[in-house]
């Protein structure tokens, strides 16, 4: 793999521009680097792989419609993968709650339970925007469930509190803010400002998101436990690249495995009507279905490198683990 890193690092080079064109194009879900593949077969020639709704003949297609055979010299390999959308969907009761379980905002279906993080030693449940703050329809304090709703959870199994989301932009709406004391510095901003409150600078946009995360308050730190469902507790962070062989538990498929097949993902999701697009993402095979979404991605060593937050019947969508742990300023385990 490290003979390979200046060809990968060359194609990387020479995709931004050109992004932005194929991510406008009908049918195109996805853009990202990838290793092509011939027929049927996985070649160690990277490439910039376009991921479509429908895979269709040439002469099916407009001209416009049609994805070049080569961006700035670098070959294209267009994938099919279904329409991307956000995981979401049905399990047991669990006490203390372990990651990899059914969890969700109260007004959801069911997602994931992802791993314990922390911060000044409090410790919170992680896992999706979608999954724990209800698509930024949530407020702070809300309760969360475990099971999740959909899973049969009611207010008697309430587990947590909503504590902090990170806003999703979706177009047409106006530039996602935080929800008041969700900022670790949003008292300081305003003291310095004289009294008023100051924009906090924002990690999501319109057509520019990079997390689906947020965190949740256990009731009490015996509520719950690091060990994750069938695979034990996390041992660190790790980065995923390219080839990285994977392993994840959520409350869908349960334990699976798979590997990174594309890095610098460019991925329109849909949220059930509402359609976000991210940047600078992870992307697997199929080894999720909806309701995984919040799982913790782990390489095979336990080291975190991603939380899962959506996919097709072919695909799994991650963020990488360290701009989620950077977004919501929490730190991974439990002391």
């Amino acid at each position: 793999m490290d003979a390979l890193q200046p060809a990968i690092v060359a194609v990387l080079d020479a995709t931004p521009q050109v992004k932005q064109v194929l991510m406008s194009m009908e049918n195109v879900v996805a853009t990202g680097v990838g290793f092509k593949i011939a027929g049927d077969t996985p070649t160690n020639e990277p490439s910039v792989v376009v991921s479509v709704v429908k895979k269709l003949p040439a002469a099916q297609l407009t001209e416009a419609s049609l994805v070049p055979k080569t961006v700035n010299g670098i070959k294209t390999d267009v994938i099919e993968t279904g329409k991307i959308v956000a995981f979401q969907d049905p399990k047991q009761k669990m006490r203390p709650a372990r990651p990899g379980v059914s969890i969700g905002h109260y007004q959801i279906t069911a997602g994931t339970f992802g791993c314990l993080v922390q911060r000044d030693g409090q410790v919170f449940i992680l896992s999706n925007n979608h999954v724990l703050a209800n698509s930024n329809a949530a407020q702070l304090g809300d309760p969360i469930w475990q099971p999740g709703p959909y899973d049969g959870g009611t207010s008697a199994d309430q587990i947590a509190t909503l504590e902090r989301f990170i806003p999703i932009g979706f177009p047409g709406s106006p530039p996602p803010v935080e929800p008041p004391g969700c900022a670790p510095w949003a008292s300081f901003l305003k003291w310095i400002g004289g009294g008023q409150s100051t924009p906090t600078p924002q990690i999501n946009e319109p057509g520019n998101n990079t997390v689906d995360c947020a965190i949740a308050k256990p009731l009490s730190p015996d509520l719950v436990t690091p060990d994750i469902l069938n695979i034990g507790v996390p041992a660190g962070v790790g980065t995923a690249t390219l080839g990285t062989q994977l392993q994840k538990s959520g409350r869908t498929t349960g334990y699976t495995t798979g590997q990174i097949t594309q890095i610098d993902v460019t991925v329109s999701v849909d949220y059930g009507g509402p359609v976000a697009t991210y940047r600078n993402q992870l992307m697997a095979g199929a080894m999720s279905q909806g309701g995984d979404s919040g799982s913790v991605v782990l390489d095979m060593t336990k080291r975190a490198g991603g939380l899962l937050f959506a996919g097709s019947d072919t695909t799994t969508l991650i963020n990488p683990f360290q701009l989620v742990l950077d977004a919501l300023q929490v730190q991974p385990g439990t002391a």
